[in-house]
């Protein structure tokens, strides 16, 4: 099991690049020389000056010593601050963070320690985030319960010390009590958080709700688990699962049922090791003891749609063995094992509307405001559209050199396919329309005849015309042609409620042919956990990237009473 690892932060990591930057730079004026240990001779303070044969010395003193007479006392006070004991340490620590060191980073601290080197929070959480790092069996039992109890003893030091922890500090306190295999110190630890006005993150939640899972201890999961709902902590599908398993394990079917329902809201598709235990639970004997014989289908059909399809919420239904499978689905979402066709689940319009908003919102805090401003005008002015060009995917795409004629055929194929045969909006950056190929004759005919049918527009220097392509789109609620899986930082501020839904049910995807690119409209069904008024289940695992792979879905439906 994968935990969420404290990791160092773009602004450390920026000090550290900018840092050893500054070393390297030190060690050309100063060369960087290699001491050897003896008693007699070595320095009282290693930290700054010198250590074991295995370190070096920044000769620091002699560097401040020959900073110019007239260098500004802000330039000193930055000098001296990178070469301050407290800086060399932070510095060397985390070199022994990247390299799992941690006999040399005791050593440190043990050093440090020793001459009143006074640490900080970071300085401590890398010393914790070392002392909890699994190890890969081959040491002792002695040597790693030695390894846990100098983290605990260090931390314990960090409240001697009075240094405030953060989130990271107890997160890998909790990491090495789980590692102690004691969750319920782990689920301590998290709770102790809120006494220091700490917000406790999903990563932090990881060792308890691992801890007891894997204990079997079901019932302080579920605790662990309502923690995290009242601290507004969304579980994924590495805790969905663990929960699931441990559920499944001491036969709480209702828990079981919750869990499935969770992962078909937050999850959608499923890995395949969470597969493996969905499917584990449903040839499981409780499954099959499991359900009502009798259930009343106007309920259920009226479950289905308070729900807004593709499920309906009333529990299991159905009594005996399940058949599970696994398998596709056909052009139109039919299941090729048991025949039952898949339902396309409706967005509801409000939903677009707000994501609409949001995202408008985002655009104009990345781009410049009145960029995106005058684009929306000119939007209003010129849509809706009936689908969006991403320009500069198309017409890059299986080339090497931008290719207007691609897109100019496509463009004309979604023209053809428009009820109203109104042209797509083609999104395109500015320099794409006035450079390179967009200066030969031809092209620059095309690009004319689309500006005068108010069918393209070019996004200024400097900005980002992803935000413009999916905004046009969510705006017009229209297709989007586009082979981004946006995925990138930009789309993760979108979150992953709304849009993988909105993705789904309005990409356009292109696999180029020897006749060219070959537009793969979206599914006619929702690619979801589906549950159906006769009590059968499919489930879609993830696929890559590749639209020609098959998708399997596991299947599962009851063996008796006329199910199959």
């Amino acid at each position: 099991m994968l935990y969420r690892m404290a990791s160092l932060s773009p602004k450390t990591s920026l000090f550290l690049s900018l840092f050893s930057t500054h070393l390297k730079s030190l060690s050309h004026n100063c060369p960087l020389t290699p001491i050897i240990h003896n008693a007699k001779t070595q320095s009282k303070n290693p930290i700054s000056l010198a250590k074991k044969t295995t370190h070096y010395s920044t000769t620091s003193a002699e560097a401040l010593r020959k900073i110019p007479a007239n260098t500004s006392t802000r330039k000193s006070r930055k000098q001296a601050f990178l070469e301050s004991p407290e800086t060399i340490l932070r510095w060397k620590l985390d070199q022994c963070s990247k390299k799992g060191e941690l006999p040399e980073a005791l050593c440190l601290y043990n050093e440090a320690k020793a001459n009143n080197v006074q640490l900080n929070v970071h300085h401590y959480n890398v010393l914790l985030y070392l002392c909890s790092l699994k190890t890969d069996g081959s040491e002792e039992d002695g040597r790693d319960f030695a390894r846990l109890e100098e983290g605990f003893n260090i931390f314990k030091q960090m409240g001697i010390d009075n240094v405030a922890p953060n989130e990271a500090t107890f997160t890998n306190a909790s990491r090495l009590a789980a590692e102690k295999e004691d969750p319920e110190l782990a689920f301590d630890l998290v709770k102790r958080m809120k006494d220091h006005g700490i917000v406790p993150k999903l990563r932090s939640y990881g060792p308890a709700l691992f801890g007891f899972c894997m204990k079997g201890m079901a019932d302080k999961a579920y605790e662990v688990d309502s923690h995290m709902m009242e601290n507004g902590v969304l579980a994924e599908e590495p805790e969905l699962s663990a929960l699931l398993r441990v559920s499944s394990e001491v036969k709480r079917e209702e828990k079981v049922y919750e869990m499935l329902h969770r992962m078909r809201t937050t999850v959608r598709q499923v890995s395949e090791e969470t597969a493996v235990v969905m499917e584990d639970w449903f040839r499981s004997t409780k499954a099959a003891e499991v359900g009502v014989e009798n259930w009343d289908l106007e309920k259920v059909r009226r479950g289905i749609l308070e729900g807004g399809g593709g499920w309906h919420g009333r529990g299991w239904l159905g009594k005996g063995n399940w058949r599970v499978l696994r398998t596709e689905m056909d052009e139109i979402g039919v299941c090729k094992a048991c025949g039952e066709k898949l339902v396309c689940i409706d967005i509801d319009p409000k939903e677009t509307e707000i994501f609409a908003k949001s995202l408008a919102k985002l655009a104009c805090q990345k781009e410049a405001r009145s960029n995106f401003v005058r684009f929306q005008e000119w939007l209003q002015q010129h849509g809706p559209f009936d689908a969006v060009v991403d320009g500069a995917n198309l017409g890059l795409a299986n080339q090497h050199i931008f290719n207007f004629h691609q897109v100019k055929r496509v463009v004309n194929q979604l023209r053809e396919m428009s009820p109203s045969k109104k042209m797509p909006l083609v999104i395109l950056h500015q320099s794409r329309v006035t450079g390179g190929p967009a200066q030969h004759p031809n092209n620059k005919k095309l690009l004319d005849s689309w500006k005068k049918a108010g069918a393209l527009y070019s996004t200024p220097p400097g900005s980002n015309d992803d935000w413009y392509w999916l905004y046009a789109a969510v705006s017009s609620k229209c297709l989007l042609v586009t082979n981004d899986e946006m995925r990138d930082h930009l789309f993760n501020l979108l979150g992953n409620s709304f849009f993988p839904r909105w993705k789904e049910k309005h990409q356009v995807r292109l696999k180029p042919s020897i006749d060219g690119l070959i537009m793969h409209m979206p599914p006619p069904y929702s690619i979801v956990i589906q549950e159906s008024e006769k009590g059968c289940w499919h489930i879609p695992t993830v696929i890559e990237d590749d639209i020609e792979t098959p998708r399997q879905w596991v299947c599962a439906t009851r063996t008796i009473d006329g199910m199959t």
